[in-house]
This record gives C-alpha cells, structure tokens and sequence, in this order.
C-alpha cells in the first residue's frame, strides 16, 4: 500500500513533463515540471486550486480523479472550456499540452481574471453527466464492482439471484487492457446479442497496481473466463468453444454457423466474468480424492456450504414441495424409478432428509477413483481423472521450472501457447517452444485453481484448467440485495435474509 502512494503520483509526473511549455507561459521556471511531488504542488498553484487538492493526490484510485480535474483546470487557463477540448486533454494528454504549449495563440489566462462562462441548460446537464459517468467509472475500474449471480455453481454460498459488490482493491484494480468501450457495459451493447460495447484500436499491456491484501486459498474469486477468448456468439460461455472443437472437430465448429454460430474472439478484460473459490494456490500440489481436496498432501479444511448430488430411495411417496424448500433444496431431479430421486444437497439438508419417514435410503453419488470423463481437464486418455477423483496436479508458480515432455505437455500447453503467449509445436516426441526444442520450461505467471461450492453442478478448473493471475478480477466481498428467480413479488421473492451478508 505505501509502494502505491508513493508510485501513483510519481506517475504523473510523465504528463506533468510534457506541460513544461505550459509553465513556463504560467510564468514558472519549465524545470520545475521534472521534479516529482513537488511539481503537482506547483501546478495546483497555477490554477490555483486549494492544497487539500494535494492531500487527496496522495489516495489511490481517488488521486487518479482528481489529477483528472488538475487538466481540466489547466487547459481551462489556456481558453479551452468546451467539453470535447477537455475531455481530449484529460485522455490524450501527451498530445494536448505539447499542443497548447507550441501554439503561440494559446496565451495563459489567469484563473482570477478567466471570464465567466455563462452554460446553457442542456450544457449544465451534459457537464454533470460525464462528470457522474467519469467518478463512477473510476470507481468501477479501481474500487469496486456491482455483479449478479446467474447460475447454481456457488450455491449455497452465493444464491442465483443475488447482486454483489466485488472488491478490486483487495488484489489490486487491473488498469483497463481494452480502454476504449461503452460506459458500464462488459463486452455487448444493451439491446443487442451480438455488437460488441468495445474496439480494440488501442490495446494496454496487464498491470495491476498494489492492492490491500493478497489472494488466499478459500477467497471467493471473480475473474474471466480462461476459455473464454474464443467462443460461439449464439452459445457465449454457456458452452465452451473448446469443449465443442473436442466434440465435433474445429473444422465443423468453426464452418457451421447455423449450429454452433459465429465464432469470435474476446480481451482478456472483455471475456465473461465467472465466481468460483479459490482451492489450490501457485506451488501447491492438489489432489481430489472421493470428494475430498487434498493439498500437500493433506485434506484441506474446506469454508463454505458444499452440495453434492445423493440418490434418494423412497417408499414411492413424492417429496412434499414445502418440505424441499424448508431444506432448501432448490435442485430436484428425478431418476428412471419413481422412487429414486437424484437430489443436489448440503451435509446438513442430507442429514435432515434421511430422518423423513418416507426415506428408506441416502447415498452419496461418488464417481470411482480411475474412471476417465472426456470432460474433465486436461482432456487427454493418459489421464483417467473425474469430478470426483482428480489429481495428483501440481499447479504453476511464477518463476518456477519444470519438465515438458509428450507425456505432461498436455497439462501446460494452454498456459504455454495461450496465457503466456509462445509458439509450441510438439513434433513426435519432441516439444518445440518458440522453434527451440526443449525439455523444460518457465512459467511467467502464478496460476490458481478455482472450484464452485456445488461440487457436481460446477464447470471449474476441474473442466477447463488453470486460472491465470492476470484473469483475477477482485474479491467478492458483500451480498447487498437478492432475488430469488422462481417468486413473484408478492410470494417472498427477495430473500431479507440474505440482504447485506459478507461472503466468506
């Protein structure tokens, strides 16, 4: 945190520069501009805004607004008041002060003695639109995140219906990669399925800047989907591109649009945003071994309410619904039997359910240790691993070198071709990085392993693979409303019990 108050004003110090002629028109000294800290001091001076401006230059994310507000300020002494002047200054300010600086018309006017700009009605409103559009954007992209739950992988944790704020200080906020798109949209226009809310003319390298906290192992995680850089526009991430490339070939899936759609390409920041809990950390080794995660060897103490799915004999009696909803058991699926039921439950409703009379038996569905399930990562016969029975698998750490070899590379070539960004090309039983063939490779980032808390109705890393640290997202920290999708409003639809809860 203290790296942060110190390195984000420092960085301003690179535009501050580029004001040098600026300055000197002000009537102080260019080489002031070059001296950090001291030359924000200076600048506020000039257009003579008060030093508690200063004291708020020392606050991340906060201080990012106000050196904002510092350009518009100066390039207002400069005669430019129209909102479209600005707002190029504010965004391009490496091309505007040189601009003003070298154009002899540009003459300084001191704040004291500018004229009175008198807005019309509809310029007050604009003004205090993009006013309110640019605070709440700084705080989107570096305080926090509004999201919902839309489907049962966190359950019940996290309850479909739910809205959440995700925290983007906890891990540090990423700066923008795709910077140029439509105010609080992800990747879509609202009204359209397929027009893209974004363009990709300018593209920044990852960064993230210091946050207040590092990940943890059981942290509730938002980040985009490792899958998701290429997918269908009719399927989105409800089905994996690469999920349907295994099943019908990517000569198929990529020529039949009237089946599978038209297969674009996403940013990284612009791929769907998926929650899961973080279970296996860089340099741990993880293992699921009937259910149980195992890391380093030892069963991990997991937090939350986890659901798997049981078969439920009965005497033939259906299940009353008020019973169902009493357990909260919200998933009820029926087997070929009419006295078997598959239901989705915690440790505590299966405990409940075995004590109704009409139960005769409840066991655990637990897929056996050697069973191979085609879609089960990393999707290679040479592994027979399943939801249930899953690893050993060491998960990749920053710095850390291991060996490749035809026999492994299929755990690591999405890394090592994808996240990572290198030609790989295996030939026999050689493995080629970059046209260089080798037995060994680097990892340029720390992974994660991520699960949803319903064990059996969760695509995770257990389906596609790791997650990458540049995919992190924030932390999901408050459930501040929730809705539950199968009420009316005036049959209990929002759940006030669930209001204002902190997710653990």
């Amino acid at each position: 945190m203290l790296l942060l108050l110190i390195l984000t004003p420092l960085s301003f110090t690179i535009p501050t520069i580029l004001a040098y002629q600026l300055f000197e028109k002000a009537g102080v000294a260019g080489w002031k501009t070059i001296i950090p800290f001291y030359n924000l001091y200076i600048w506020l001076r000039i257009v003579k805004k008060p030093l508690w401006w200063y004291i708020l230059l020392l606050f991340p994310f906060i201080n990012v607004f106000v050196f904002m507000l510092m350009i518009v300020e100066l390039v207002k002494c400069f005669g430019r008041y129209g909102l479209l002047e600005q707002g190029i200054s504010v965004v391009f300010p490496f091309f505007y002060f040189p601009y003003l600086g070298l154009k002899s018309e540009f003459k300084f006017i001191d704040p004291d003695g500018r004229p009175e700009i008198k807005k019309s009605f509809v310029r007050e409103w604009v003004d205090a639109i993009v006013f309110a559009v640019i605070a709440a954007s700084i705080i989107r992209i570096f305080i926090f995140e509004a999201y919902t739950i839309p489907t049962s992988s966190m359950e019940k944790t996290l309850l479909v219906g739910d809205f959440l704020f995700v925290s983007k200080i906890s891990y540090g906020p990423r700066s923008p990669m795709t910077p140029i798109a439509f105010p609080f949209v992800h990747h879509t226009m609202p009204l359209t399925k397929t027009m893209k809310s974004y363009v990709e003319w300018i593209k920044l390298p990852y960064f993230r800047f210091p946050g207040i906290s590092k990940i943890k192992r059981h942290d509730a995680i938002v980040f985009n989907f490792p899958d998701g850089d290429t997918l269908s526009v009719k399927w989105q991430s409800n089905i994996s591109y690469y999920s349907m490339v295994r099943d019908y070939g990517i000569e198929r899936v990529n020529n039949d649009e009237h089946t599978f759609g038209k297969i674009i390409s996403r940013p990284l920041d612009k791929r769907e945003n998926f929650i899961k809990r973080c279970m296996a950390m860089p340099g741990d080794r993880l293992e699921i071994i009937n259910q149980q995660v195992h890391i380093n060897g030892a069963l991990l103490e997991t937090t939350g309410e986890k659901e798997f799915k049981y078969l439920v004999v009965t005497n033939g009696t259906r299940f009353n619904p008020r019973t169902l909803e009493k357990l909260n058991i919200t998933e009820d699926v029926i087997s070929g039997n009419i006295n078997q039921y598959i239901l989705t439950l915690t440790e505590g409703a299966a405990n409940q359910l075995k004590k109704i009379a009409n139960v005769i038996s409840l066991t655990q569905m637990i897929e056996p240790k050697g069973k191979r399930d085609p879609q089960i990562f990393p999707h290679d016969t040479a592994y027979k691993w399943n939801l249930d029975n899953f690893g050993p698998l060491d998960i990749p750490q920053k710095g850390q070198t291991i060996q490749i070899n035809t026999g492994n590379i299929s755990l690591y070539k999405r890394i090592i071709r994808s996240f990572e960004n290198n030609e790989l090309k295996v030939e026999g039983d050689k493995i080629f990085v970059n046209g260089v063939e080798s037995e060994t490779y680097t990892f340029k980032m720390n992974y994660y392993w991520m699960m949803g808390d319903n064990r059996h109705n969760s695509a995770d890393s257990r389906v596609w693979g790791f997650v990458p640290e540049d995919h992190v997202v924030g932390k999901a920290s408050l459930v501040w409303f929730s809705l539950d999708p199968n009420k009316s409003w005036f049959k209990g639809k929002i759940r006030w019990d669930k209001l204002m809860r902190t997710i653990k």
